[in-house]
């Protein structure tokens, strides 16, 4: 397992963050970058199939070491960081046989706190890695193409391991919603796949949000201040009216499990002109639907009580809830379920409260549940992952890939 920590150290130097700005694909230039070394070393495992194209899209194939037919299953993962945290210069840190209290992020005042992440008391005695304070770690998801590799090349350097096809796949733009626009499910070839790409050991997720982004744009008129009175409207002043109606205990932060929300992600403020970004997630489809039915209401609303300004509302859905495209497939979670069990890990069976490539390619023909990588707090400076928990992963993917062999026997 050493190669593993070392791939993982060396795959979070790379600057991957992707740019929600830029309609290319991939968004960065380092997503690129990185996926041209990870072409090479899967080249260099002797890997089959290997191909890079001009998207950012990377494949390749372990062929199956047996002489009987068994279906060809995938493992997924992404390659760029997200863009709520800086993914530039990232300096790792290994904290050793971890003993509980608060672990200095770098040579600044910044923390990783069990009492803010309480998580932490359950992890005496790991491993843990970290970053700086500066930045995002990367765990999300470099961890999951760390540890995928690693599981490969333990299946080649073990070829007693009894295996099929394992079709490998490494995607660009998943942080903001693109990854598996251009993502070619025909040329990956595998009959269902796996994204590495969850939270703690035992995580297991086959559900996700149904998810719609609202772009609430309010329109006002600019006049030179001196000469304002009954001339401008402050578009400003309309968009703060419009958030006061939002229900305030259907946020995020007041929300978990199956329970959906309002997020106000970003604004853009002038006099003349206000855009809120809002993105509405339910685990149910109607749900979904009165809930962007809701907002149309509260637009409606205001613009009746306008006597100036007006308001108007775009919505575009984004992905919806992989479970009934996976439900029909149980055996797909039960061998995940069974390869947790027999790496003496708690299968915790939970829903996504996000979203993941594998939404999209399950509506896409691929039915694509998500595996846990051992990472924590995704998305910020806060973010780390246990070396216990990346192992963990690794023996899941390797035992996983020998009980779908042996299934079919």
């Amino acid at each position: 397992m050493d190669k593993l920590v070392q791939r993982f150290l060396r795959y979070v130097t790379f600057d991957t963050q992707s740019n929600p700005d830029n309609a290319q694909c991939p968004s960065s230039e380092g997503q690129m970058t990185f996926a041209q070394y990870l072409k090479q070393e899967l080249i260099d495992l002797g890997l089959s199939d290997v191909s890079l194209d001009h998207n950012g899209y990377l494949m390749a194939r372990l062929p199956s070491n047996i002489d009987y037919p068994v279906p060809a299953v995938g493992f997924i993962a992404h390659m760029d960081t997200a863009p709520d945290a800086s993914g530039k210069n990232v300096k790792p840190q290994i904290v050793e046989d971890y003993q509980g209290g608060d672990i200095a992020l770098g040579k600044g005042d910044e923390v990783l706190s069990p009492i803010q992440y309480p998580e932490l008391h359950k992890l005496h005695g790991h491993n843990l890695i970290t970053a700086d304070g500066t930045t995002l770690l990367g765990a999300d998801n470099k961890a999951g193409i760390a540890e995928i590799l690693t599981a490969v090349a333990h299946l080649i350097a073990n070829p007693d391991i009894a295996h099929g096809d394992i079709c490998i796949g490494f995607t660009p733009d998943e942080e903001i919603g693109r990854g598996a626009n251009l993502f070619d499910v025909e040329k990956f070839g595998a009959e269902w796949a796996y994204t590495i790409d969850g939270g703690p050991v035992g995580e297991l997720e086959y559900e996700n949000f149904n998810a719609t982004t609202a772009d609430v744009i309010c329109h006002g008129v600019n006049v030179h201040p001196g000469t304002a009175k009954d001339k401008m409207v402050n578009s400003m002043n309309i968009a703060a009216k419009f958030q006061l109606m939002m229900p305030e205990d259907e946020t995020p932060e007041a929300t978990d499990g199956y329970q959906g929300f309002y997020h106000l992600k970003s604004a853009r403020m002038s006099v003349a002109r206000s855009e809120l970004s809002y993105i509405i997630r339910d685990f149910e489809r109607d749900g979904l639907a009165q809930r962007k039915a809701f907002m149309q209401q509260k637009v409606d609303e205001l613009n009746s009580a306008l006597n100036r300004g007006k308001v108007e509302l775009k919505l575009t859905d984004s992905y919806f809830n992989m479970k009934e495209m996976v439900e029909p497939f149980p055996h797909i979670i039960d061998l995940a379920k069974q390869a947790m069990e027999a790496c003496d890990i708690e299968p915790i069976i939970k829903p996504i409260r996000g979203g993941t490539d594998g939404a999209r390619l399950s509506f896409m023909g691929l039915p694509c549940p998500n595996i846990f990588t051992g990472g924590y707090n995704f998305h910020g400076i806060h973010e780390f992952i246990t070396i216990e928990g990346m192992e963990q992963a690794v023996n899941v993917i390797v035992t996983l890939s020998n009980r779908i062999a042996l299934q079919y026997k």
